[in-house]
Order: structure tokens, then sequence, then C-alpha cells
């Protein structure tokens, strides 16, 4: 019944079109990966504890206050950071009310509605991370998850681009897509090792003379190598799946997305490199995030891709056919 009545509500807006949904199903990924950047510059700018409680920034106030035990400046990028939360939030919103509106199939309107509930989780992790003074793998959990949420929100992107009313298509086979999701789960290591070195490196987050913020007391230089040569890996898995789809026959769609791929792993690693023989500048590590950010987002595609939906050709009246999208419009957008 509940639905029902949010379906009313929504059916009084107005129709999105399929380029507006594509922007704001961008939207959603650009706000995903956004908010781990901003995390990132909160951690190597000490400001983790600008804001020291949660969900209030100081007990009282749900903005910052002037206070001599915190800087101005660590209260300012600590809440600039939660105010970005209201823009993921936003933009989550927005792409479950625009698929809703044309009532796009069901697995667009699940990707959709992960958005909202992820980003409430996300928000929880946050302030578990405030509330128990930094500790690194409650940092590295939230980081974590912002990853997952940007994978997610790239493979929504690929469903709202596929056609409704189109035919299910296999663009590579089974084991090629097995591959894939195998690099999946490389680069997950690949992310969860970056946590760990994060964990034993330089930048707890907040450096106050009367907050000792837990670290990981491990050697930082194991970590360096078992995050580089999970990288390794992962590149090795990439390599073999740009071999094994060129040799069955690569389409254009699937080739733009693996070019890309490569590209941004080659320069994430370039970015890795220069971080370690420079003792981890606080901005290399911003970029860092924004690598892993896209990294993540350029695999969830190319996944998405290699099984995704195309319209059904139709046949004219000359005997040609053609896609069916572009021989009549469709009745509502996609």
């Amino acid at each position: 019944m509940l639905y029902r009545a949010f379906l009313r509500l929504v059916d009084r807006l107005p129709m999105p079109s399929r380029r507006v949904q594509l922007w704001l199903a961008a939207a959603v990924i650009a706000s995903q990966a956004g908010i781990a950047v901003t995390g990132a510059i909160v951690r190597v700018t000490a400001s983790g504890l600008g804001c020291p409680t949660w969900p209030q920034c100081f007990p009282g106030s749900f903005t910052p206050v002037g206070v001599s035990e915190v800087a101005v400046v660590h209260q300012a990028v600590e809440f600039g950071n939660r105010m970005l939360t209201f823009v993921v939030t936003l933009c989550a919103a927005l792409i479950v009310l625009a698929v809703t509106r044309v009532r796009r199939r069901r697995e667009v309107l699940v990707y959709a509605w992960l958005m909202p509930g992820g980003t409430v989780l996300q928000a929880v992790i946050g302030g578990i991370t405030v509330l128990s003074g930094l500790l690194w793998w409650t940092v590295a959990i939230h980081l974590l998850a912002s990853m997952l949420m940007v994978w997610v929100a790239a493979v929504l992107y690929s469903k709202v681009a596929a056609p409704d009313d189109g035919v299910e298509t296999v663009r590579a086979p089974a084991p090629l897509r097995w591959l894939t999701g195998l690099a999946g789960i490389a680069l997950a290591g690949v992310l969860v090792a970056g946590t760990l070195v994060t964990g034993a490196g330089p930048h707890a987050g907040d450096k106050s003379i009367d907050r000792q913020v837990q670290r990981l007391e491990v050697e930082i230089v194991p970590l360096v190598h078992l995050h580089a040569q999970l990288l390794v890996g992962y590149l090795a898995l990439l390599v073999g799946l740009a071999f094994g789809l060129y040799a069955v026959g690569i389409t254009a769609p699937v080739r733009k997305r693996l070019f890309v791929l490569l590209g941004l792993v080659l320069a994430q690693s370039l970015v890795g490199v220069v971080q370690y023989f420079t003792d981890v500048p606080a901005v290399l590590v911003a970029i860092h995030v924004g690598g892993a950010a896209l990294c993540t987002a350029a695999t969830a595609t190319l996944w998405a891709s290699l099984r995704t939906r195309e319209p059904v050709p139709v046949v004219t009246g000359t005997g040609d056919t053609e896609p069916a999208a572009a021989a009549a419009p469709a009745a509502r957008p996609a």
C-alpha cells in the first residue's frame, strides 16, 4: 500500500528522458567517488575528528563551533565532507524517482534502490568511525564500502543505458566473463591491501596532542609489497582478458571500456610508485583514492558490458533489418 502511494506521488513528476536518466546515473557515480576523495582529504589533513561526535558535529550542535581544542580548518574540512553526504543522498533519491517514474525494468529499480540504502549504511559506518576515534580498521571498512558503492553505481549506469525492451546479448563467452569477475575479485584484494597500507602509514587522520589514534602495528614495507603484488596480479588478469576478447572478436563498446580500464590501472600504478618513493605526500593520497574509484567504476562497467541488452532488430518493408528503437520511437523513454 505504501509503495502504491509512492507510485502515485512519483507519477506527478515530469517524465525524464533517457538522457536525463543517464545524467542522473552518472551523477550518482561522481558523488559516490567524490565523497571517497573528500574522505581521503579529511584523513591527510588530520581533520578526522574536526567534528568529534556524530551525528552532531559537537555536543549540542550539528554545525562547527568556536572551540580552541579543534582548529577551525579541521572543523571546516570534516564538516564539508559531512555536508557532501546530502549531495550523495540527493543524487541517489533522484535516480530512484527517475527510473520509477518511467517504470524501468526490475533490475534497474533494484540497483537504483541500492543507492539510498547504501548511502544510509555508509553514514552509519562513518559515524562509527568517528565515535571509535578513527580506529584504523573502521577507516578501512569505510573506504571499502565507498568502493563497493562506486561499483554498484557503475553497474546501475550500464543497466540504465540498456533498453528495457531489448534482447539480452552476450558479448563474450562464459570463461571470459568469469575471468572479468575474477579480475574484480583481484581488484577487491588490491583495495583491501591498500587500506592496510593506509592503516600502517603516516596519515592517521588526526594529530591532536590529547588524542592517540590507534594504528595498524605492522611493518609498512611488506604491506606495500603485498599491495603491489596484488596489483600486478590484477593487471595480469586484465591483459589476459584483453587477449581472450580479441581472440573471440571484441566489440567496439567492450574494446573502449577495456582500453580505458587498462589506461587507468597503469596511471594508478604510476601514482603508487611515486607515492612510495616520495614518502606518501598528502596530495597523492587523495589522487590515489580517486584513481581507485575510477578503476573500480571502469572494472564494473567492463564486467556489465559483457552481458547486456540491445534493441530488437525489426524487418522493414524493404527486407532490411534495423534496431527497433530507430525504426519506431518507444512508447516511453528507456
